[in-house]
């Protein structure tokens, strides 16, 4: 047997387990994967740096499969080269409790790097790792940091409309040691793409800048795939797109190029004449030649020589050893908390200007933080002076211009997050965040630590009006398992939410206002903030009884709760608690007993935000919140017109005190 015939089996036995675990699920995708084996199959055998031993080895090659519906591809591949996946998880494909879910996710499955399936997004993902190898590369130098990343995208991918902003950044940065190969096999559920779909992509990412090598009909040339792939990771200036025309479903008699074989179209017989046609036992599933086992375990083992020459020359790596350590950690050097500034009570700070100050302050001792604005890096806290602009004159730069492209933001700080070594920061209006939305979710999927600076958080903004002033926003994300939705009362607030945000393994939203905000006696250093709720203040006759009334309120209402209750307190003769609330999510995981000690659910309690009631009825009785969109006129005026008021809040506290006391 040579070795062509060997390759040969090889790539059918892979396309043999692509129709076998769908099979077997009833459910999945087939067609796509059995068209891009020989693909896999160079990238695992003769490209890719990596050790199935060590999948989280840190200099190994990445590999993305951005076409997540292709599961089975990555899932084959990783058991071949002998990753911890066993033949039964591949039996168990679909199933409930399975490491073999429908779509690749990070953190479930080992050796997968991201969690993709929503189409577009693996593509911006793969921008972001692009980014932070770029990055980490250029501080700490190529003897710790070279490798590719290698991403698979499909039309669906090229279609979304995240996958257009990812690409346009790429090309403007100049990511190289960043490959892209886009099957282009004309098929999609619908049908061919020609419906939808007319696009020149090799025109079209040669003007963004773009490395292109339309390939054509070479989907099944092993040598040809190879030498493609091998001149796309010598250019070092320019993301690298190959074009490859694929046949979904080859090489079945029935269904090759067929819309059916986007889903699950094989029937037990098609399974069988395409066995056939491949030189496989028809009548065997996940069937596996022992040659082909070793073939490829030998594939998967062959990294562990470069990996242990990679730690010899990390261990004696002569840079900046403490900051290297730092990324390779995910954290900070030593003493890092000591440097986040506090502010005095009384001072008037927008809680967006103190996250600036706090973010400019970390970057000294945290050497893997970097991030920026989608175009409004000023209005959002999240300018850098003096580290540098990310571009391709200067590699390492920290400060990221993402324009406006607030997919693509999002998108690439799952993708630098995912890559390890960065702890990216994103900076928009808060209500924009919706173009956000499809990669924060993947980030409270995947548990990526990402940090989400969201400013103008209500009605506050003023002028812009309706389009611009977040009303549901807040409801929205607290409802999104997985998310950390911190709305800091003051600066202070703000610097202990920037500290846990460094502490918490997975995405954090600070959720900041455009206003200046009073700086609030017991905010600094109190360690409430880290338990999302606590009492910040107690007004009235001095009692060891519970308080007749108590005031929540989160970021920019705090103050206005503070002085409605010294109203209450000083003309009513009445006991006032004033609770700070900064995060949902920190203080439902406290147990009952402490949530009980600050929100006593036997004392009238009145929640006040700058946005939607919905979901106040847990922690309160009544609320002071806005159930309709805002309006245009200056902030000041519209949170007055709308009830956002010491006055009001006091009026509504009587009202509330009035009703339960009947």
């Amino acid at each position: 047997m040579t070795s062509e015939d060997l390759e040969l089996r090889a790539i059918n036995t892979i396309r043999g387990l692509a129709m076998d675990m769908p099979q077997a699920a009833n459910s999945g995708h087939q067609g796509t994967a059995m068209a891009l084996a020989p693909l896999a199959h160079v990238l695992w055998t003769r490209i890719m740096q990596y050790d199935a031993a060590e999948p989280e080895w840190f200099d190994r090659d990445r590999f993305i499969l951005s076409a997540g519906h292709a599961s089975v591809l990555l899932y084959s591949m990783l058991h071949l080269t002998g990753y911890d996946l066993s033949l039964d998880d591949l039996k168990a494909f679909r199933q409930w409790g399975s490491r073999t879910p429908g779509h690749p996710e990070r953190n479930h499955t080992p050796g997968v790097e991201v969690t993709t399936g929503p189409l577009g997004q693996g593509f911006g993902n793969g921008v972001g790792f692009g980014m932070a190898e770029q990055y980490l590369r250029e501080h700490f130098g190529p003897e710790v940091v070279d490798h590719h990343t290698f991403v698979i995208a499909g039309d669906g991918c090229l279609s979304e409309g995240v996958s257009h902003e990812a690409a346009s950044l790429a090309g403007h940065l100049g990511l190289g040691r960043l490959v892209y190969v886009y099957d282009d096999n004309h098929v999609t559920i619908d049908g061919p793409t020609e419906l939808a779909l007319s696009d020149d992509a090799p025109e079209r990412f040669a003007a963004y800048g773009w490395h292109v090598d339309d390939l054509g009909e070479k989907a099944n040339d092993l040598d040809a795939l190879e030498s493609a792939i091998r001149g796309a990771m010598a250019v070092e200036d320019q993301p690298s797109l190959i074009v490859l025309r694929s046949h979904i479903a080859y090489p079945s008699p029935g269904l090759t190029d067929s819309p059916k074989a986007h889903g699950k179209a094989f029937s037990d017989e098609e399974i069988a004449r395409t066995k056939e046609v491949m030189g496989m036992p028809p009548d065997k599933t996940f069937y596996i030649p022992e040659d082909v086992a070793d073939y490829y375990r030998q594939a998967g083992r062959r990294g562990a020589s470069v990996r242990v020459e990679w730690e010899a020359r990390k261990d004696a790596f002569a840079g900046d050893k403490a900051a290297f350590e730092a990324v390779l950690a995910n954290g900070g050097i030593e003493g890092w908390e000591d440097t986040i500034p506090t502010w005095e009570p009384g001072e008037q700070v927008a809680t967006r200007v103190a996250s600036g100050k706090v973010f400019a302050a970390l970057t000294a001792t945290l050497p893997g933080l970097l991030g920026g604005g989608a175009d409004l890096t000023g209005n959002t806290g999240t300018e850098l002076k003096g580290l540098g602009v990310l571009s391709k004159e200067d590699r390492g730069g920290r400060q990221i211009h993402f324009g406006i492209r607030e997919h693509a933001m999002g998108a690439t700080m799952n993708g630098m997050a995912g890559h390890g070594g960065i702890i990216p920061v994103g900076g928009t209006f808060f209500v924009f965040s919706d173009y956000m939305r499809p990669a924060v979710r993947l980030a409270c999927i995947a548990q990526h630590q990402v940090i989400y600076s969201w400013t103008h958080d209500s009605v506050g903004v003023g002028e812009d009006g309706p389009t611009h002033q977040p009303i549901e926003h807040l409801a929205a994300m607290r409802a999104m398992p997985h998310l950390r939705v911190v709305r800091p009362a003051d600066a202070n607030e703000t610097a202990t939410a920037w500290r846990d945000a460094l502490h918490h393994a997975g995405p954090t939203a600070l959720v900041l206002s455009r206003q200046d905000l009073p700086v609030l006696e017991g905010t600094a250093g109190n360690d409430g903030v880290s338990k999302g709720a606590y009492v910040l203040v107690e007004l009235g006759p001095e009692t060891d009884a519970l308080p007749d009334l108590v005031l929540v309120g989160t970021g920019s209402e705090v103050w206005v709760c503070v002085d409605a209750a010294k109203a209450i307190a000083a003309e009513d003769d009445l006991t006032v608690r004033v609770v700070s609330m900064p995060c949902w999510e920190d203080f439902d995981e406290q147990d009952e007993a402490y949530q009980a000690e600050v929100l006593p659910g036997v004392v009238p309690t009145l929640a006040v935000e700058a946005g939607v009631s919905f979901g106040w009825d847990r922690w309160a009785d009544d609320t002071v919140s806005i159930d309709r969109f805002g309006a245009s006129a200056p902030g000041n005026t519209v949170l007055e017109e709308l009830g956002i008021n010491p006055t009001h809040v006091a009026e509504r506290a009587r009202a509330l005190l009035d009703e339960t006391a009947d």
